[in-house]
């Protein structure tokens, strides 16, 4: 298969394929005798695997290091797993902290006419007292 044909059945440019074989995150596809990238079912999968672990939130760089882990095989299991804990904390303590900005932003429009517009007005009449 082509670059356009592995990109339009997995949904991603050939601009992100070719990074992803740049990074590493896919092993260098084979080329055929003119230079062109002749995608195998094998690279295939690979990509249907990295797009499915970057749908996770995994960013690049950790999931480079999780893919050289793969390389030792069962042997780096846990390392493996404990990366993906540790991308599983961070998206857990963002959340929190979008939820806490929610919370406030959720108390400012249910309390608006009481605390919002009356803080509002103070700094409108300090603005129109300078001039």
């Amino acid at each position: 298969m082509t670059i356009a044909e592995i990109g339009g059945k997995c949904n991603l440019s050939t601009d992100t394929l070719r990074y992803y074989e740049r990074v590493g995150l896919i092993p260098p596809v084979k080329r055929t005798k003119g230079g062109i990238r002749d995608y195998s079912e094998e690279d295939y999968q690979w990509v249907e695997f990295v797009k499915c672990m970057r749908g996770a939130g995994i960013p690049v760089e950790m999931l480079v290091e999780y893919l050289e882990l793969f390389q030792y095989g069962k042997d780096s299991r846990e390392a493996r797993k404990k990366i993906l804990k540790e991308q599983r904390d961070i998206l857990a303590e963002r959340l929190a902290e979008i939820q806490q900005t929610l919370d406030k932003l959720d108390f400012k429009l249910a309390n608006y006419d009481e605390f919002v517009y009356e803080a509002e007005k103070k700094l409108s009449k300090q603005v129109y007292d300078k001039e």
